[in-house]
């Protein structure tokens, strides 16, 4: 047994080159976005691409929180290291940003890379000293040349570095970059290091001030010195390579050079947009190339200098169109969501609309003057066939020769129960039962009375399908006879006027009452219903397919 498809499934023939065309479109396109979402998020995420690491901050509870139905008491929560965690190789992270920073116009801010720069010198010319030299508890100082022109340098280096240090919290060069956030963290940190927590009483510059002291420094020789400048390179120095300066351009917004790089693709995607728009004009008739692009209309998107990010929409048409994602669950829902908004509004639109029309009509006087035209009136007969007749004569002969042998264990079995149960309720056929015989006797009477009546009922039915002049005559004598009897009754005015009393009222009892539970109605369930049935459908054609 075969099972008849109930429709054709359409499916995406497609040649191989057209699919592997589509598909090498598919991921230029899917690079270009990719550049275009890196440029997008290049300067909130620049501090991640600069040092490649990221810091998770967790909060800690000190006091019982009501969640939801929950309450939170005693949670000890594993704070991450203390430094970030590095994702990215510093190799790498410095190769992006070296190549990108040209693209967003960005430059090392000039006094923030000077003072990372003294800092580097400080390192130096440390490092050119004797250890002996710089121990604090040394009792004999050296009287050498080299050693006291060494000492200079160090003090000038420390000098300019606590001045640096306080025009830099004064002028604050963080805001061009709107990093003046970095800058209060920087203070908050060299205030806690140097003085072991956040005080009012002592300000970020007097910390600042004592950390670039030889005094400070070298409290405990190379020892305390080796620890504040690894403190300084892994807390303070990357906050501070963070800071950067960016141009105004002519056209008072920061420069920024992606156009350069994004123009190849755009012309790219508009020669590509042209042709294929161009080969659908030619291959559908009646179709002009304005309206082959109206029809590739999410296209335009690729080719556009401006609101890059909605290249998006192309993208997930593309990769749909080249069969590497389907997008037929989401068109389903999309569109089922749709018709559940508006279904319950239209429904009730159109049949209050209807019905409103019928109300308009019989203020008009369409009952009064149906039944005095139908009066005046003759009847037209279009082809010399009584309709009502043959309609009556097809369904009789649909019944007599198809519905009633097929049923009729069934209708004399009903016929017998119904008898049977008028017997058992008369008062004289309850005395005859207890005579012997009699239950015997009931019960072949019974049969053989249903099976008359139902083959006199056959019979009759037999009749009447059979071509009968008479019958005829008869049938349209009642029904003009019932139709003249109806329409004098209705043509007094008292009556045409209650029957269209009753026909408004029955139509403004139907708007109230039904209209209403009908926009009310659950739409999703009847969508449901909906996507059952074309599930059933698709593997009734799956099955059709397989065999």
């Amino acid at each position: 047994m075969t099972i008849a498809p109930l429709k054709s499934r359409k499916k995406s023939i497609k040649s191989g080159f057209h699919l592997w065309y589509e598909r090498v479109m598919v991921f230029i396109i899917l690079f270009n976005v990719i550049l275009v979402i890196f440029n997008l998020t290049y300067i909130p995420l620049r501090d991640f691409w600069l040092q490649g690491k990221f810091q998770l901050i967790f909060v800690q509870l000190h006091r019982p929180v009501n969640f939801l139905f929950f309450k939170l008491d005693q949670i000890e929560i594993q704070f991450p290291p203390k430094h970030p965690i590095k994702i990215i190789p510093s190799k790498l992270s410095r190769w992006i940003t070296n190549t990108y920073d040209p693209v967003k116009g960005i430059a090392p801010y000039r006094s923030t890379q000077e003072y990372l720069n003294l800092v580097s010198r400080l390192e130096k010319e440390v490092q050119g000293i004797n250890q002996e030299f710089v121990q604090p508890s040394l009792k004999s100082p050296t009287t050498s040349p080299s050693f006291a022109q060494q000492q200079t340098e160090l003090d000038r280096l420390l000098a300019r570095l606590r001045a640096d240090s306080i025009e830099i919290i004064d002028t604050n060069p963080f805001q061009v970059a709107g990093k003046t956030g970095t800058l209060e963290k920087i203070k908050n940190e060299m205030t806690t290091y140097i003085f072991g927590k956040q005080d009012s009483n002592h300000s970020p510059k007097e910390a600042l001030r004592r950390f670039w002291s030889k005094e400070f420094l070298f409290r405990e020789g190379f020892i305390s010195y080796v620890n504040d400048l690894k403190f300084f390179n892994q807390t303070i120095s990357p906050l501070i390579q963070t800071n950067y300066f960016r141009p105004i351009g002519e056209n008072n917004l920061p420069v920024d050079n992606f156009g350069a790089i994004d123009f190849p693709f755009g012309v790219l995607f508009f020669l590509e947009f042209l042709g294929r728009t161009w080969l659908i004009s030619r291959r559908y008739t009646n179709i002009k190339w304005f309206d082959a692009m109206l029809w590739r209309w999410y296209d335009i998107f690729l080719f556009l200098p401006f609101l890059r990010w909605l290249r998006i929409v192309p993208l997930i048409i593309r990769l749909n169109q080249a069969e590497l994602i389907s997008l037929r669950p989401i068109e389903r829902q999309i569109s089922q969501g749709f018709v559940a908004t508006i279904a319950g509004d239209m429904t009730e639109i159109v049949v209050l609309r209807v019905i409103s029309q019928l109300q308009e009509a019989i203020k008009r006087g369409f009952v009064k003057d149906f039944f005095r035209q139908s009066s005046k009136k003759s009847y037209i007969d279009l082809n010399n066939i009584h309709e009502l007749t043959e309609i009556i004569k097809l369904i009789t002969d649909l019944i007599v020769h198809k519905v009633l042998p097929d049923i009729r264990p069934e209708a004399e079995t009903f016929v017998r129960y119904n008898l049977n149960k008028a017997l058992t309720q008369t008062p004289a056929y309850n005395g005859l039962q207890r005579l012997p015989g009699v239950k015997s006797l009931e019960t072949q009477l019974t049969e053989q009375l249903s099976s008359q009546l139902y083959a006199t009922f056959c019979k009759i039915l037999e009749n009447v399908t059979r071509e009968d002049p008479t019958f005829n005559q008869l049938v349209n004598k009642l029904s003009e006879s019932f139709n003249r009897s109806v329409g004098k009754e209705l043509k007094a005015q008292d009556s045409v006027d209650k029957l269209e009393y009753l026909l408004m009222a029955l139509l403004e009892e139907i708007k109230v009452n039904y209209i209403q539970k009908l926009s009310q109605e659950e739409v999703e369930e009847l969508l449901e219903e909906t996507r059952k049935l074309h599930q059933t459908q698709d593997q009734r054609i799956d099955l059709y397919s397989q065999h």
